[in-house]
């Protein structure tokens, strides 16, 4: 059996605002420490059948980034729900209602520049 350690440090400042956070992954192209602006952690807890989640970002998360932090991770959880259906048909035109809400989320928020 496998196994992997992905650690996360988050530094914060005086009002517990996050100034920075690093992370790492024994699993990744390197052990080492990177850095990152934002991060979204989602836990399933079985027992109470739940979510736990953890939503950080730094000071310096400019806004326009955030914005496209979200439109991806709404697009990557689409994924993941569609590897985690198995072919389910329901599950493929509920993904795609959700496709269509990232786009006018992307319209609306100007996330996406366009293709030249």
């Amino acid at each position: 059996m496998k196994q992997a350690e992905i650690k996360l440090n988050v530094i914060l400042d005086e009002q517990n605002v996050p100034e920075r956070i690093d992370w790492s992954s024994t699993d990744g192209e390197s052990s080492e420490e990177m850095p990152s602006k934002a991060m979204f952690l989602a836990l399933w807890d079985a027992q109470y059948k739940n979510s736990l989640r953890i939503d950080l970002w730094t000071k310096d998360m400019p806004y326009d980034e955030m914005k496209r932090f979200f439109y991806e991770t709404l697009q990557t959880l689409g994924d993941s729900f569609l590897r985690a259906a198995g072919g389910d048909p329901m599950a493929d035109k509920v993904i795609g209602d959700l496709r269509d809400y990232c786009a006018h989320f992307a319209e609306k928020m100007e996330v996406l520049e366009e293709q030249k």
